[in-house]
């Protein structure tokens, strides 16, 4: 590996937006470290599989751990697993909010510590990508999610303190804050509903979130930013 290239974390990786990211993180040129629960290694060399549930103790360090071991070193991490549990707020359990907030937040935590901790032991600085959701800035009755509101809720106002508290050692902060998008957890019956939610429309596709977060990569001058990535909907209905 050339000790000049750049490394990639990417949760979530095995499906959907987080398969699109590994793939758009290896055109730019990065390695890249590729986390999910049930994830495995590919033909590529420069992409590694590391298989773990990020909202279990010691999971995001141990995956930090392994990109360290294997290229040397952490440039960016994209924070894309999520757990997403639409019902009204009175029937969530117990174990849905353990399941969703040790995904969501626990999950963020300790990976973040863990690649924060990486890129500022060395020189060139790094980059924070958290995808969040639209209905933190706009509820819809229609989609009750309370718990997703609890949890990505403060991971965007994290991703704003980080973008803060590390400007001034090159550790840049964002996110993505998405509407629907046509991934495997949507049943195809459903899209039609699904689409009428956006102002435009129509569900969000893979490669519209891929492209907000190369754009975010790129953008050198941006930090703090939440992105929508949403169909309008963050704008109203």
């Amino acid at each position: 590996m050339n000790a000049d290239q750049k490394v990639a974390i990417v949760t979530g990786a095995s499906q959907g937006i987080g398969a699109g990211v590994v793939t758009a993180y290896r055109r730019l040129g990065y390695a890249v470290v590729a986390n999910s629960r049930n994830i495995v290694d590919g033909e590529d060399p420069m992409v590694l599989a590391v298989p773990g549930d990020i909202g279990q103790p010691g999971v995001g360090a141990a995956v930090v751990d392994a990109a360290i071991a294997r290229f040397g070193r952490v440039d960016t991490l994209v924070n894309n697993a999520g757990i997403f549990v639409s019902k009204p707020f009175t029937e969530y359990t117990d174990e849905d909010y353990e399941a969703v907030m040790g995904v969501n937040v626990r999950g963020f935590f300790e990976i973040s510590r863990a690649a924060i901790r990486a890129m500022t032991s060395r020189e060139g600085g790094g980059h924070l990508v958290t995808v969040s959701t639209s209905l933190v800035d706009q509820a819809n009755a229609k989609v009750p999610a309370a718990l997703a509101s609890l949890s990505k809720g403060g991971l965007n106002a994290a991703t704003k303190a980080l973008a803060v508290e590390y400007a001034d050692r090159g550790i840049r902060s964002n996110a993505v804050a998405l509407g629907i998008i046509n991934t495997p957890m949507h049943d195809p019956s459903t899209h039609e509903a699904l689409a009428a939610l956006h102002p435009m429309g129509r569900l969000g596709e893979v490669d519209d979130v891929v492209d907000a977060i190369m754009y975010l990569e790129t953008a050198s001058f941006v930090t703090g930013e939440i992105l929508h990535v949403d169909g309008g909907q963050s704008a109203g209905h």
